[in-house]
């Protein structure tokens, strides 16, 4: 007998490690809930794309049975990279390899997120559910949502992502900063507001470093570009610095101020730029945190493991713990949830302490004089 059959099953946030997570279990029949906060399927998705690796995003959606979904979805030529320095010279063009194998394909998060929805059994996702709350219940949980509503859980998981208000009931491990603040803006039609930054990631993504400061700027399917500016700061930099983020001409006059010396193709982004920027300090989880688990309750993803996105793991790190986590509450493996549980964390944890060390040291040298040697090295 399953260890989670007649068992509700609540898996918190629908995200891309959540969504995954759902559909590997309604697979193996088990009675799963996701709940969302987002206020219907059609919010609108921010972000760049998504490079998955074909030994944790794209494995997970394998074994999901999405692969020819994906297929029909994702974007050829996206992973195509430029790196340029702070004139926008062009040091490596990756548009000039044709043919050989891709092993990074990118998908917008929009529609890898429409996939993995219309792989759910209908009413699967409940929207609006933003979570407050919860108690222990029999021998599970009650789960409350700002929305007012209640729900009843025998298992909770929490996919929550980077801010999860589910992790400190399983944890009070906090994640450190990690030296480099974000700003993140993005340009729609950007072939006709922002045409020579468009011109120059041709469809893929551009890395633009020098000065210990770095600009990347990512395609989207829909004709817009997603841009992250990186610079090493101090933590509470976006607090102090006084700068209204939702005021464009603050960041412009900001970007020129630290940005000194580069080329003023890259205003066209700032001087185009929609809506508001965002800042985003960059956290990292510590690499050897442990814990003990619990009988009903465990985490996935950025809840579990945040890390900068400078090694482009995030997003495959969720869905392969999706996979694992997915394997060891349906296989035969384990008398019950509990050591199901333990047995996932464990591995979950080794596995993603390794990948945060490695996405700390590429953080740190993406951010240094050093910068571009280091890109030369990984994809040169």
């Amino acid at each position: 007998m399953s260890i989670i059959q007649h068992k509700k099953i609540a898996i918190i946030g629908g995200g891309p490690g959540g969504l995954t997570l759902a559909r590997i279990l309604q697979m193996n029949n088990a009675a799963v809930t996701v709940y969302e906060r987002d206020i219907n399927r059609e919010a609108r998705v921010q972000g760049a794309t998504l490079d998955l690796h074909e030994e944790s995003g794209l494995k997970a959606l394998e074994e999901a049975g999405l692969m020819d979904a994906f297929r029909a979805s994702y974007r050829p030529g996206a992973d195509r990279l430029r790196i340029v320095d702070k004139h926008a010279a062009i040091i490596l063009d990756d548009h000039e390899n044709g043919g050989e194998d891709r092993s990074r394909p990118e998908i917008d998060r929009g529609p890898l997120k429409e996939i993995l929805l219309d792989s759910l059994e209908p009413d699967t996702v409940v929207w609006d559910s933003q979570f407050v709350s919860m108690l222990p219940h029999q021998h599970g949980w009650q789960l409350t949502f700002k929305n007012g509503s209640t729900a009843i859980a025998d298992i909770v998981i929490a996919a929550d992502g980077a801010n999860s208000k589910i992790r400190p009931y399983i944890t009070p491990i906090q994640p450190f900063y990690a030296g480099v603040t974000v700003v993140e803006g993005a340009v729609y039609d950007a072939s006709t507001m922002c045409p020579n930054i468009n011109a120059l990631v041709k469809g893929g993504k551009v890395f633009a470093l020098g000065d210990a400061q770095s600009l990347i700027v990512s395609s989207k399917g829909d004709g817009s570009l997603a841009f992250y500016t990186g610079v090493n700061t101090d933590e509470n930099w976006y607090k102090t610095s006084n700068i209204n983020f939702s005021d464009k001409t603050q960041v412009l006059a900001w970007f020129k101020a630290t940005f000194t010396g580069w080329d003023n193709i890259w205003l066209e982004l700032f001087e185009n730029a929609n809506a508001s920027f965002i800042p985003r300090p960059q956290c990292c989880m510590p690499f050897d945190q442990t814990w003990n688990a619990l009988p009903n309750l465990t985490m996935l993803g950025d809840a579990a493991h945040l890390m900068p996105p400078y090694a482009g793991e995030g997003v495959n790190m969720a869905m392969l713990d999706a996979l694992e986590l997915g394997r060891c509450l349906t296989g035969e493996n384990f008398p019950d949830v509990h050591s199901a549980i333990a047995a996932y964390e464990k591995q979950m944890r080794a596995r993603a302490g390794e990948t945060a060390r490695i996405t700390m040291e590429s953080t740190a040298a993406l951010h240094s004089e050093h910068a571009v040697d280091f890109m030369m090295r990984i994809v040169g």
